[in-house]
């Protein structure tokens, strides 16, 4: 398959210009991408970008990452309904940098390789570019009859908070950034979510009128969840590529819980498995779809490219722990760290180390911490067999909690029935 096949395939390409196919058959293009720089680091949806990239790389091609310190400075009014807060330059700047450095995890940098990625950020051409320079160099190129047909700009319009002039002058920055690389860079080639697209070709037609060259581009499609959710959104917020923001484990598990819809469509957009592999994969699913084979395949697949294979079998052994038959040995093996990684969310109760120093009696333990409501309740369960300390169930004759039972020197995992953990510290 050619690279616009392969993308054809995977369910990468919404609109592309007439010819792009071509010119990737015929020579090695440089091809660029923006990314917004309004946090210092990356979520889930831009992992469609990113991975057009490595694509466009494996290809032969060689990919520009534009940071765009600039735009970041105007805000861009693609698919949103209301202006954007105006960052600071320091902010952008520490933006910036976090984003370079994800980037570099999933391009070759390498210098002197004739396709090598390189990374630009579009306040280094536009920073000692007036403002009269600008209306004059660019702005007389671009007709405002032809700006208003964007439908990003009509939307706005129509709304209740209109547009500022600000966001109104945006494509005509992005379409500048297409020229300027055309220019000093021979990129030939843009790409973006289909949101993008009004702009992306502001730039071609600036391209065109003012250069007198030819550009080309296509877009994706904006990824989203079969149950109408937003895609890379939880209860806590978005799914970050920064395991400081979005844990591993909680990375991983975003993936895991993919609906059988979504998990076919995302094996193909999100992974770098070849399509034999993938036809494999959807064949294996459909005969067995309760063994969730494709969801833990696309959970592994994205975890390892995101994060490290390390990341991932730890991200497994937290699932097992909570989801499975994980033994006291896999938690003991458990760093702090990792341990309240995997508790995130799971309710925390704190004891003093005075009350287990000689011994904490199992009925009185289980009640004073109000992980039962009555002794009577707490003993009933417990002979029963209903409670798990750290996921071995407690005896009738373990009468007593101690320090010896803590994990990390500090913690308890108490379960109480199958799906109830409680997490107790000692301070």
């Amino acid at each position: 398959m050619t690279l616009i096949e392969e993308l054809q395939w995977r369910g990468m390409i919404q609109d592309i210009m007439p010819g792009t196919a071509e010119l990737l058959a015929k020579e090695t293009v440089s091809g660029y991408i923006g990314f917004d720089p309004t946090s210092d680091s990356l979520h889930i949806g831009s992992l469609v970008p990113i991975l057009l990239l490595v694509h466009l790389q494996k290809a032969g091609h060689k990919p520009f990452a534009l940071v765009g310190g600039a735009t970041g400075m105007v805000g861009d009014p693609s698919g949103k309904s209301e202006e954007r807060n105006l960052l600071s330059e320091e902010v952008l700047k520490h933006n910036q940098e976090g984003v370079r450095k994800q980037l570099s995890r999933f391009l070759d940098f390498t210098p002197g390789k004739p396709n090598s990625a390189e990374m630009v950020n579009n306040y280094d051409w536009f920073r000692d570019f007036s403002f009269l320079d600008f209306i004059r160099e660019v702005g007389k190129h671009i007709t405002v009859n032809y700006m208003m047909s964007k439908d990003s700009v009509k939307k706005r319009l129509e709304g209740e908070t209109g547009m500022s002039f600000t966001e109104f002058t945006y494509q005509l920055v992005q379409g500048y950034d297409f020229y300027w690389l055309y220019q000093n860079r021979n990129c030939k080639l843009q790409m973006g979510g289909s949101d993008q697209w009004g702009n992306i070709v502001t730039g071609t037609e600036l391209i065109r009128r003012k250069a007198g060259g030819e550009a080309f581009a296509f877009t994706c499609p904006l990824i989203t969840k079969a149950d109408g959710g937003k895609f890379g959104k939880t209860e806590k917020g978005n799914i970050w590529l920064d395991p400081q923001k979005t844990s591993p484990y909680q990375f991983y598990q975003f993936w895991l819980n993919a609906s059988d819809e979504d998990a076919k469509k995302w094996i193909r957009i999100f992974t770098l498995l070849p399509k034999d592999t993938i036809d494999q994969l959807l064949v294996q699913h459909d005969a067995a779809p309760h063994e969730r084979a494709l969801q833990k395949k696309l959970a592994e697949e994205v975890t390892c490219f995101v994060h490290s294979r390390e990341d991932y079998v730890f991200a497994v052994k937290a699932s097992e722990i909570l989801f499975g038959n994980a033994t006291t040995e896999i938690l003991q093996s458990l760093s702090e760290d990792q341990l309240l990684q995997v508790m995130e969310g799971v309710p925390m109760i704190e004891i003093t180390k005075a009350s287990i120093s000689e011994g904490y009696e199992m009925v009185s333990f289980l009640a004073d911490t109000q992980i039962f409501p009555s002794k009577g309740e707490a003993r009933k369960m417990w002979q029963a067999g209903g409670i798990s300390l750290n996921k071995q169930k407690i005896p009738a004759d373990k009468t007593h909690i101690s320090s010896l039972d803590l994990l990390n020197n500090a913690y308890l995992l108490i379960q109480k029935g199958k799906k109830n953990y409680f997490l107790v510290k000692v301070v």
